[in-house]
């Protein structure tokens, strides 16, 4: 029978202690930073914290992770002051809320003249279905009218009456001088 024993040694507690080789402890620096800034940002957001860290890799160079942001914690740590206002957030989220109200002011604008046209489409499709035609604005009764609708009227009115004489007159000169011709 074949041996049908693992093959490796598969998850084992490792012993924790100091890496002799620096080349491994370079390696397992750099593959583990990332693991830890996880769980700190993991464990910012769980907890609601604020976190500094700072790491010295085995080559002495620093890396830091801050939530929020390392400025304001350090700051709030080298005040003693736990309502330091970071102001450099205070300024962009200042900007953010102006940036956002204009937005929604020029989006309720717009909003505004959508509804605007949706009511005239409705108007339109509504005269439409209904068989009145606004180009027979005159069979309207005046007392279904309103101030503008009168106004309208009477322009439209006086529009007309001053096409007919125009036309009349048109006509009278043409007669006359037809009548004053001999055929």
């Amino acid at each position: 029978m074949a041996n049908t024993g693992k093959k490796t040694r598969g998850k084992q507690k490792i012993e924790i202690k100091m890496i002799e080789n620096q080349d491994d402890r370079l390696i397992t620096f750099s593959k583990r930073r990332l693991g830890i800034y996880k769980k700190i940002d993991e464990l910012s957001i769980l907890c609601g914290n604020e976190i500094f860290f700072i790491i010295f890799s085995p080559a002495g160079k620093p890396f830091t992770f801050g939530q929020p942001s390392i400025e304001s914690i350090a700051n709030r740590f080298l005040n003693g002051n736990i309502h330091v206002i970071d102001n450099t957030c205070a300024l962009i989220e200042a900007h953010c809320t102006v940036r956002i109200n204009k937005l929604i002011k020029l989006y309720n604008e717009v909003q505004s003249q959508i509804d605007a046209s949706n009511e005239t489409q409705k108007v339109l499709a509504q005269q439409i279905t209904s068989g009145t035609d606004s180009n027979r604005w005159w069979e309207t009764p005046i007392d279904q009218l309103n101030p503008r609708e009168l106004y309208e009227r009477y322009s439209h009115f006086s529009k007309l009456l001053n096409l007919y004489l125009s036309e009349q007159e048109d006509c009278n000169r043409f007669f006359n001088g037809c009548s004053n011709r001999s055929w």
